[in-house]
């Protein structure tokens, strides 16, 4: 007898999202690109030792290596409140805020390189 296999396959957050009925809020909105080169912001910033590399292009795109990662993430990003949110292209987002050294983003400070 052979054992019977299921080849439904369904991630954590799929059968909740499922379960409780919220697939709205998890589907992806795409953010229009603002008017305008993104002044002050594009250019190359990294961390101190390197770890952490953030290229924000003039074209609204951006993407960023963290070492030990085998993957860049790629997406585009826009001015939000006192600062700017990178969004991915899984949608996932991270805010990054702008101080008076540079960037700050996930806890990393980044300076222009």
């Amino acid at each position: 007898m052979r054992p019977r296999i299921d080849t439904t396959i369904f991630g954590t957050a799929s059968l909740l999202t499922l379960a409780f009925g919220r697939a709205g809020e998890t589907v992806p909105t795409v953010t229009p690109t603002p008017a305008g080169p993104p002044e002050g912001y594009a250019g190359f910033w990294q961390n101190a030792d390197g770890s952490v590399r953030l290229c924000l292009a003039g074209d609204w795109s951006y993407e960023g290596r963290v070492e030990g990662r085998r993957r860049a993430a790629k997406g585009t990003y826009h001015p939000q409140g006192e600062g700017l949110m990178l969004r991915d292209r899984s949608g996932l987002r991270t805010p990054i805020a702008v101080a008076e050294f540079g960037l700050e983003m996930a806890g990393h400070q980044l300076f222009r390189a």
